[in-house]
């Protein structure tokens, strides 16, 4: 008998369209599809199912609760949320499921709750074979609509968390030639000074790939603008004449 397949999918970062056609298909054959409701959506969907409903409209969906309230550290919170999202998941699979899916904004391998829901439910179901389908990430997009490239020859590219503070930030903006912030719209004030204090720029990214999505340079932002948990920061290389960093 076939193992059962517990399969993390990213859905990209909001726009409908920037799904993979393997997602679309692994969604499709899924007999169950996880989603996380947050505070946010409430008793709507969230981000992950609308993306979902609209490429696979007869998908069956299994809406998870996930705090948002908590934004780093173990919490009770976080360990309720993904005890429910793995208890759905084998609930499934012990009613006959051959695949679940759990459907993610962005990519499963980024910043993703998918990895600790994986590590539960193989504790639970030692049997349970992971799979992954990368999604788009909100940094590939934020480059894409803002026509800024991420890396260009030999330049490297960091990505970091906000939440892992100003210090980690200022470090990587004098080490790397690019870098990107995600999880920073609540600090957006000291994101932004911590960048402009590097003498660098960046473009800010609200709510990409949907219909209030908001571009801005972070030089013609008030000081004290503030930005929701989707939004990322993207400083770019300094760069001069075209192909220069070949």
């Amino acid at each position: 008998m076939a193992h059962p397949i517990l399969v993390g999918v990213g859905v990209g970062p909001g726009d409908p369209e920037l799904i993979t056609v393997k997602a679309v298909r692994q969604l499709s054959a899924a007999d169950a599809v996880l989603v996380p409701a947050t505070e946010e959506s409430g008793d709507g969907p969230g981000r992950a199912e609308q993306i979902v409903t609209v490429n696979c409209p007869d998908a069956r969906i299994v809406r998870i609760p996930f705090s948002m309230t908590c934004r780093r550290g173990i919490s009770e919170q976080r360990k309720a949320s993904w005890r429910a999202a793995a208890d759905a998941a084998v609930g499934a699979f012990l009613d006959g499921a051959e695949i679940v899916v759990f459907a993610t904004v962005g990519d499963p391998s980024v910043y993703s709750t998918f990895s600790y829901l994986a590590a539960h439910v193989v504790e639970l179901l030692p049997e349970v074979e992971i799979q992954v389908v990368p999604g788009v990430t909100a940094m590939q997009a934020l480059a894409a609509e803002s026509r800024t490239p991420l890396v260009e020859g030999t330049e490297t590219l960091a990505l970091v968390p906000a939440t892992a503070g100003l210090e980690k930030l200022s470090a990587l903006l004098d080490a790397v030639d690019t870098v990107v912030a995600y999880k920073g719209g609540r600090r957006l004030p000291e994101v932004a000074a911590t960048i402009r204090g590097k003498g660098r720029d960046a473009v800010l990214g609200i709510n990409l790939g949907l219909e209030g999505q908001e571009l801005h340079r972070l030089s013609d932002l008030d000081d004290d603008r503030s930005a929701p948990y989707f939004s990322a920061v993207l400083a770019p290389a300094h760069r001069g004449e075209t192909g220069g960093r070949l």
